[in-house]
């Protein structure tokens, strides 16, 4: 399913072309991903549409200074790693923690169980993007080899 939703992300919501999804699911089908795979893509999209849009959580949220510990469900999902880069993430001012839940909550809805450190950079991607937020910065860290590191 996540590579549908790289797929998606770069060939269509990022640039915000709206295609029918009925066309779209048939051009994914013919390009070789199974239709379930599909209709949970679509659906992942939906949640973070929702996310995005919806008062999920209270404004006021988005300026909390708590930390965030990670119940064991989480854990399983975002090891160390991928912890650690939220955090970096947050402290850095690129994530609120608004779009932080919504990165957990997004990958928690993904099918994978095993998620890489990949996956969850390429959700940040797409929460800042859902959330209008400049991403450069990920986009390029989207293509090094590097971790961020506190100084």
């Amino acid at each position: 399913m996540f590579d549908i939703l790289v797929y998606l992300f770069e060939n269509y919501f990022e640039v915000e072309i709206q295609p029918d999804h009925g066309k779209l699911a048939r051009e994914l089908s013919a390009a070789g991903f199974d239709s379930d795979e599909i209709s949970r893509a679509f659906d992942w999209f939906t949640g973070l549409e929702r996310l995005s849009t919806d008062a999920a959580y209270p404004e006021s949220f988005a300026a909390s200074g708590a930390t965030r510990c990670y119940a064991p469900q989480e854990q399983l999902k975002l090891d160390h790693r991928a912890q650690g880069l939220l955090t970096f993430l947050e402290v850095s001012g690129i994530l609120n923690p608004t779009q932080r839940e919504c990165v957990i909550d997004r990958v928690l809805a993904l099918a994978e169980s095993d998620v890489s450190l990949e996956h969850v950079k390429w959700i940040v991607l797409m929460v800042l993007w859902s959330h209008g937020q400049d991403y450069v910065f990920m986009e390029d860290f989207l293509t090094g080899d590097a971790e961020p590191r506190f100084h």
